[in-house]
């Protein structure tokens, strides 16, 4: 049912208003899925590695893709034909029912990334993104809320690699590379992390998820 592709780094997957015709998942590689605006500044909607879907939702209705992809670097992606999924789905409810829960999942994901454009500071955008990695790591998709310290166990430092340039990852939490390096150093004089290069040690993810909440450095 699936056709596999072999995409380069920087080649489009679909542009904006492209008919969607079908979906894809990432074998291999890594992509982004982006807007742009009519002053060419680009906004990084997500970026998907192996496993994760991407350009489903206008698929169940026939309309356009919202958003454009682009290949990060050399990858492998599976595309499915939006009439032979249609079809069996129609066969299989369980299939059905793993749709229904993964656009769930990405409209959760949505709201958290709108909160977080829209009402929080750049510590506190770049502490979630971090916090996120960690958790997708640790078998979450999803960042957990805060309970009270009495209700929860103490979590572990744990350590992450930024899988995205600085360039790329300004776009996603919608601030500047320059900015994304002086919140980065702050954080690490503050002792909220400890960065070299891509990598990230978190000493205390609690005290990380109190400045996702506050974003005082």
């Amino acid at each position: 049912m699936s056709n596999e592709l072999t995409v380069n780094k920087g080649e489009i997957i679909f542009q904006e208003g492209d008919r969607a015709e079908g979906f894809y998942i990432v074998a291999a590689g890594k992509i982004k899925v982006f807007k742009m605006s009519f002053e060419g500044k680009e906004q990084i909607l997500h970026i998907y590695g192996p496993g994760h879907t991407f350009g489903e939702v206008p698929v169940f209705q026939g309309k356009s893709f919202p958003a454009s992809a682009m290949a990060l670097e050399l990858s492998t992606i599976l595309f499915l034909p939006r009439q032979a999924f249609v079809q069996q789905i129609g066969k299989s409810p369980a299939l059905a029912m793993n749709m229904l829960a993964d656009l769930s999942r990405r409209l959760r994901e949505f709201t958290v990334q709108i909160e977080n454009l829209s009402l929080k500071e750049v510590p506190a955008r770049l502490a979630a993104y971090i916090l996120t990695l960690a958790q997708e790591g640790a078998g979450h998709s999803q960042m957990v809320p805060l309970q009270k310290k009495s209700q929860k166990a103490r979590l572990p430092s744990a350590s992450v690699s930024l899988p995205v340039s600085k360039v790329q990852l300004a776009s996603l939490i919608g601030t500047t590379p320059e900015t994304i390096s002086r919140v980065l150093k702050k954080m690490g004089q503050a002792g909220f992390i400890k960065a070299k290069g891509k990598k990230i040690l978190i000493p205390d993810q609690e005290r990380l998820e109190e400045l996702s909440h506050t974003g005082r450095l």
